[in-house]
């Protein structure tokens, strides 16, 4: 007689936001900042609870502008911070990046995209935010952003951001979408032996010796923490190496091109891309978040008739994993990129492409999810 097997019992059914939160814990976060917003709002009641269950922080702030200060403060003071938002807290927050690029000031920053501009589609899903990730704060400053298309990558992905922000000294940003943060899936998460922890560089070097922003073999400065002895200028004004704002042209352009080297040396590291029966295929799917799955069903439903499809799924968004994308350039296959929005990641392709060949866009703005039906016909069209 066949023996039933027991369920696990470490499954359960979750949430994307409550999977993203678990992550937060997991990672390390003990602070999180933040203001109610859909379709976001979950991740910060679930961390209201659990915060104080492991010594840590939960403040409900009065803006979105607040919340970024003052993650900044607390990873100033030690702490792995995270806020959560979508597209309209989103904008409010750009300056305040922009702050914690330049300072090198390592956070986390969750958004749950939903349909826009302005307060848009409250409760319905979209991608128009990929660019907003990249170039929404002004000047000239690198980006790591992820992407996530299941709950137990809400939870991985939301470790990888902490990890990446910890190891570079820079915010991370991980975009979700209404669709992903939302739905509910059988996990089962690892536990702490199973988590890679990465935590910031610490001075090795008493206070009076710390150089705060001097240039290593790696890019990145080791981080003192306030109230440990290590006290330092913190400005957003381009500064020395001890933080102290300068006009030096010998100091401004190293200061600005470390900040881009300490990324761009270490791409294999940060872009991360999952293919799947990419070899012999005529056709690829690039595809991100909740559309990653359409893709999947999609290239699954096409392989089942006889089309060679392939896929793509893009874990880090940026900076654009164009290593990945160039040898399917060359080999001539078919692009195609479906997307909840008018073509951010499209018009990404495309200049990667330069016009070796042919790339396809299916875009939908409308607040519905593309279906694996819609990205199967599009394939039938170019056949």
């Amino acid at each position: 007689m066949d023996k039933v097997k027991k369920p696990d019992s470490r499954a359960k059914l979750m949430q994307g936001n409550e999977a993203c939160s678990e992550g937060a814990i997991a990672a390390g976060c003990r602070f999180f900042a933040g203001y109610p917003i859909t379709p976001a709002s979950e991740i910060a009641e679930h961390l209201s609870v659990r915060l104080p269950q492991v010594d840590g922080t939960f403040i409900q702030m009065e803006d979105e502008i607040a919340s970024m200060g003052a993650i900044i403060g607390a990873s100033l003071a030690g702490a792995k911070s995270m806020t959560a938002t979508s597209g309209p807290g989103f904008s409010l927050m750009q300056e305040n990046l922009g702050y914690a690029c330049l300072a090198e000031v390592p956070c986390v920053v969750v958004d749950v995209m939903r349909g826009g501009p302005s307060t848009g589609l409250p409760t319905n899903p979209a991608q128009g935010d990929v660019m907003q990730a990249r170039w929404g704060t002004h000047g000239d400053h690198p980006i790591i952003a992820l992407s996530a298309s299941s709950v137990l990558e809400c939870f991985t992905m939301t470790v990888k951001a902490f990890n990446f922000a910890e190891k570079y000294r820079t915010p991370v940003i991980l975009l979700l979408d209404e669709v992903v943060a939302h739905m509910r899936e059988k996990v089962i998460l690892p536990g702490p032996e199973g988590v890679e922890i990465i935590d910031r560089v610490r001075p090795s070097v008493p206070p009076e010796w710390y150089l705060p922003y001097e240039d290593t073999s790696y890019g990145v400065p080791p981080m003192g923490i306030f109230g440990e002895g290590y006290r330092y200028h913190v400005t957003g004004l381009i500064h020395d190496i001890r933080g102290f704002p300068t006009l030096r042209q010998d100091e401004i352009e190293p200061f600005l091109a470390r900040l881009f080297r300490k990324i761009s040396t270490h791409f294999e590291d940060i872009q991360m891309v999952e293919r799947y029966q990419i070899e012999d295929a005529d056709l690829v799917i690039i595809a991100y978040g909740c559309v990653a799955r359409s893709a999947h069903r999609a290239m699954v439903e096409a392989r089942a008739q006889g089309l060679k499809v392939g896929l793509l799924k893009l874990a880090t968004l940026w900076p654009f994993p164009r290593r990945s994308i160039e040898p399917l350039i060359k080999a001539g296959k078919v692009l195609l990129v479906p997307e909840m929005n008018m073509g951010q990641i499209s018009r990404e392709v495309r200049r990667v492409n330069q016009g070796m060949t042919p790339v396809l866009a299916l875009n939908k703005i409308d607040g519905t999810i593309i279906s694996p039906k819609e990205i199967l016909a599009k394939i039938k069209e170019e056949r």
